[in-house]
């Protein structure tokens, strides 16, 4: 197998000095993660990556790219000597992109960008070889360390983008430079830094600043800024595609049918009809799909092969996974869906619980947040949404509150101060048959909830273990 990077290309790309002769097989910026053989780079961000270089070399780092002389390092050590290591990485990510010949796709978005993003994966894995980040790496260092890690036989790239402030995404499409970029809703995440949707909408929109020529934009029809987004497209002469619910988009979702594991998705694309069956559930994840074959289309890519390759996509941890819960006396279901949350994916999440035959559904809510003075209204809001699915609510943070008193008495099971104090008691009160949806914003710290939850799992294990037949 050929080198990632040879040393060669290593100083012609970061303009950084290595002494000695090495050959890398992959990028890391964490010695928790790092394989030998790969260079890891030292970011600063909470900490120094800089005082983890020993650690690196220790574990079998072919390389370190630095900016100082870091501790406990020998003299002769394969040190990349550049004036800045995030200024190298990005060098080094768009070196990558020039080197390399594959059909890129941007993603961004309010909703559902990282699980489009996984889809888009699956679907073009079915073309040819994909590349893709392996979590949310979408922001300022985890777009170019994507690039970074691009193998040099890559057929298709998939590049997440996203936000907090105004003026974030457009270096990003700039580095990435997609062939085909897609916008896959414009909400309410982080309108607290950005003030209205219209402006979310710009921001977003910027995406399409680094559009290859000829390039494409694939839009959502459901989006009232749907015209200003064509505006934005004609701007740089990209082509549009549409996708949703509505009969007039280029790949449209004409029926969709709920199971408790997946679904039925009737789609239309160009007046001719295709049948997919989803693992993931949701019609938000049906919507999603629109999106990835329109990205296809776009690409020029074979459209059905593709569409047969999306119907293996399984939902990841924190994005909608259903985990079972191996309780004594049965099982529960989990759907995990703690990573983020804004007013429509909690909707979304909502009709898929609904759709999940159980004795009890719980819903188990954390803060949204970022959404600015609107966010104790955007909560309440959704009082109305989580009572006509939920037979128990389990909430905690302050803005959660402005739900849980909206809330019908005999819905309003607990609220608390945070996740740490959510979690024993959701985790006590789970009984087999109930299904069980936990979501929150990153920030809200649900995955403490999950953890919960997913332990008895491991307690019931050890019980059958102990157990004499």
């Amino acid at each position: 197998m050929s080198a990632l990077w040879t040393a060669a290309e290593l100083r012609a790309a970061t303009g950084g000095r290595l002494e000695a002769e090495v050959d890398v097989s992959g990028v890391s910026i964490d010695t928790r993660t790092l394989r030998a053989g790969e260079l890891f780079v030292a970011l600063r961000d909470q900490r120094d990556g800089h005082d983890f270089v020993a650690d690196a070399l220790a574990r079998g780092a072919a390389a370190a790219l630095v900016d100082r002389d870091p501790p406990g390092v020998a003299l002769g050590a394969p040190l990349l000597r550049v004036a800045e290591t995030l200024a190298g990485l990005r060098a080094l990510g768009a070196a990558a992109r020039v080197r390399s010949r594959a059909r890129c796709v941007g993603v961004t978005g309010s909703v559902g960008k990282t699980t489009t993003k996984e889809m888009l994966r699956v679907a073009l894995g079915g073309l040819g070889p994909t590349h893709a980040a392996a979590a949310s790496y979408n922001n300022h260092w985890g777009v170019p360390l994507t690039l970074a890690r691009m193998p040099r036989d890559t057929a298709f790239a998939v590049i997440e983008m996203g936000m907090n402030n105004r003026g974030e995404i457009a270096p990003l499409t700039r580095l990435a430079r997609p062939h085909v970029a897609v916008i896959t809703t414009i909400g309410t995440s982080h309108i607290g830094h950005l003030g209205s949707q219209a402006a979310i909408a710009e921001e977003k929109a910027d995406i399409l600043l680094g559009l290859e020529p000829g390039g494409a934009a694939v839009l959502p029809t459901s989006s009232e800024f749907l015209p200003r987004l064509r505006e934005r497209a004609a701007e740089v002469g990209a082509r549009v595609l549409t996708f949703g619910e509505e009969p007039t988009a280029d790949v449209a979702l004409r029926a969709y049918e709920a199971a408790p594991d997946g679904g039925l998705a009737r789609l239309d694309q160009g007046g001719a009809p295709l049948d997919l069956r989803l693992n993931a559930p949701g019609r938000h994840i049906a919507v999603n799909a629109c999106a990835v074959l329109a990205a296809v289309l776009a690409l020029g890519g074979d459209v059905a092969k593709a569409a047969a390759a999306l119907a293996g996509f399984d939902a990841g941890a924190g994005r909608g996974q259903r985990v079972t819960l191996r309780l004594a006396g049965g099982e529960a279901l989990l759907l995990d869906d703690s990573y983020n949350a804004s007013p429509q994916s909690i909707r979304a999440g909502l009709q898929v619980l609904a759709a999940q035959p159980a004795r009890r559904r719980i819903v188990a809510l954390g803060d949204m947040r970022e959404l600015g003075e609107g966010g104790p209204t955007m909560h309440a809001d959704l009082a109305p949404d989580v009572a006509a699915v939920a037979d128990l609510v389990y909430c905690c943070g302050p803005l959660m509150r402005h739900l849980f008193e909206g809330l019908p008495a005999a819905k309003r099971t607990v609220h608390v101060e945070d996740s740490a104090a959510l979690a024993p008691l959701l985790a006590a009160a789970v009984q087999p048959g109930d299904a069980v949806l936990v979501k929150g914003s990153l920030g809200s710290r649900m995955a403490r909830v999950v953890a919960a939850l997913t332990s008895r799992n491991d307690e019931a294990g050890a019980a059958g273990a102990g157990a004499v037949p």
